[in-house]
């Protein structure tokens, strides 16, 4: 078990705030990590376990930007096999799709009810699904139904091993305030890898626990103009 310092050393490395940079067109999303839209950003990095060890050959980056109304995101993720379901679908959203290989951001704009937040998915052949949580419901997965309009991209390198995948999210479904430079909304990164047997969880802020759902340990997800 990690102790207090540990948890501190562990965070400490890793700022609590990812800062995504302001856009002032939306664009078709796409996943080229060198394209002018996603090389303006500004990039953090997953690249530790849920108690805060580090993960090597997985560090993944993200990237963000945001419009005046959406967020985007961009995930870029080394793997070493890739655990992905044998029938996709992108047509309609895939519920329990956090039980394979996927990249997530859990957002909120509750600063009060810190238990109440989104959670966002995507995996490397583009299947998707979106849930409003409410850890104070018995199952607070029943939150599937919930629907952001969210759209998501994914490509694979299966050369570079290395899998990419964009979201964009409506700014409007994660909360009511208008978006603007510093508007800032609690929020964490975290992604899954490989077949149950290997299975890695990667985190930006590691929650000290089994399960990703433990808002307490979120950062800050700040819109920014540059």
């Amino acid at each position: 078990m990690l102790m207090v310092a540990d948890l501190a050393s562990a965070q400490a490395s890793n700022p609590a705030e990812f800062r995504s940079v302001f856009a002032p067109h939306d664009v078709t999303l796409q996943t080229d990590s060198a394209s002018p839209f996603w090389r303006d950003a500004i990039p953090v990095f997953a690249e530790r376990d849920n108690y805060g060890h580090p993960v090597p050959h997985h560090r993944t980056e993200i990237r963000s930007r945001w419009t005046e109304r959406n967020l985007y995101l961009l995930f870029v993720c080394p793997y070493d096999e890739l655990h992905l379901r044998p029938h996709p679908s992108t047509a309609a959203e895939t519920n329990q799709l956090w039980n394979w290989d996927v990249a997530e951001l859990f957002i909120g704009s509750d600063w009060k009810n810190i238990r109440r937040y989104r959670e966002f998915e995507v995996s490397p052949q583009a299947e998707w699904v979106d849930l409003d949580i409410n850890l104070d419901l018995p199952d607070h997965t029943v939150g599937w139904t919930w629907n952001s309009g969210f759209h998501v991209a994914a490509s694979i390198d299966r050369g570079a091993k290395v899998w990419y995948a964009a979201m964009v999210i409506p700014l409007a479904s994660i909360g009511n305030e208008p978006p603007h430079a510093g508007l800032a909304y609690r929020a964490n990164l975290f992604r899954s890898q490989g077949p149950p047997e290997r299975r890695r969880s990667i985190c930006w802020r590691p929650p000290m626990r089994e399960t990703f759902h433990t808002p307490e340990s979120f950062g800050k997800l700040v819109l920014v103009e540059k």
